[in-house]
């Protein structure tokens, strides 16, 4: 925990802005995770949140898990499972329009509420994406712009809960990945475990905090050329409790155009290579049959894009 790296979000307004910015590029470039204190929403928002997603998981969710575990024969599984996550999940999408009052079995109270959270974790997020911009040089709001596309950017919450798992030595939680897109604003359980993330090679278990931690998703490595990282995490099934976790992905929009910022380009060694640029649309359709590989190999088939011939008539 003394390692791991925590931001004081309320320090960016006093005399420790600029240790808390150093902060927060420190743990940008070196894990592409950080946990957030004093972020500005209420503990009382947060509860409320925590407590209505565990209750809508009990009455309308529990039951159909445990009848797909059962159909799939999940309980009995002698080897290791590659193609499936042990988590019941449902999305819900805020911008660039809502579907909260589209989603089914979601009591009234419920979804006033995660539309209450949505508001508050997107000033949050824009406030990060210009404290990011002021950490690389680029002039405030630039990262919300190259978001914003044509229809503004794509926001939305996947909310998951992962049951206890009887045999978590052969299925994951959640398999490892690094997330898609812009920035991802997690609230998870603060009582049982299981997120990791990918640090020097080696798994790290993330805190339990009843706080948020934010993600860095690729398009944040493109935009600063690696200078900033996405990172791999996943999620360990655990044998008792149910783990909580409701993240939040502030992503480009589907027509926005990624590519290294100018101003992190001028700051590049010759012989840094310099990462592809393209629509976050097509990232996304790559993205989405190869989420549990390395992004390397990502990066690499959207440069080698770029230097491929268009056919014209």
């Amino acid at each position: 925990m003394a390692t791991f790296p925590v931001v004081d979000l309320s320090l960016v307004n006093g005399e420790e802005r600029a240790a808390t910015l150093e902060k927060i590029n420190d743990a940008c470039e070196n894990w592409g995770f950080f946990e957030l204190v004093n972020h500005g929403m209420s503990t009382e928002l947060l509860d409320t949140v925590e407590k209505m997603t565990k209750d809508h998981y009990k009455k309308t969710m529990e039951q159909r898990f445990k009848e797909m575990v059962a159909a799939k024969g999940l309980d009995d599984v002698q080897s290791e499972i590659h193609d499936l996550d042990w988590e019941s999940t449902f999305f819900l999408r805020h911008l660039p329009s809502s579907n909260i009052s589209e989603i089914p079995d979601l009591e009234e109270e419920y979804r006033k509420t995660m539309k209450e959270f949505a508001v508050e974790l997107e000033k949050l997020a824009e406030k990060l994406l210009d404290l990011l911009c002021e950490n690389l040089g680029l002039e405030k709001g630039y990262l919300k712009k190259v978001f914003y596309g044509s229809k503004g950017p794509n926001f939305g919450t996947k909310v998951s809960n992962y049951p206890p798992c009887p045999k978590p030595d052969l299925i994951k939680g959640l398999r490892a990945h690094s997330d898609a897109g812009g920035i991802i604003l997690l609230f998870q359980d603060d009582k049982v475990s299981g997120l990791q993330l990918l640090k020097d090679g080696e798994w790290v278990d993330v805190p339990l905090m009843h706080q948020l931690t934010h993600i860095l998703g690729d398009q944040i490595e493109v935009i600063t050329n690696g200078k900033y990282k996405s990172v791999m995490h996943r999620v360990i099934a655990q044998s008792d409790g149910t783990r909580m976790s409701i993240a939040s992905f502030y992503n480009p929009g589907n027509d926005s155009f990624i590519s290294p910022a100018p101003a992190v380009l001028e700051k590049k060694t010759e012989d840094a290579p310099t990462y592809p640029k393209f629509v976050f649309d097509d990232y996304m359709k790559l993205y989405s049959g190869l989420k549990f590989q390395a992004k390397e190999p990502r990066f690499e088939a959207m440069k080698a894009k770029e230097s491929t011939p268009v056919a014209t008539a």
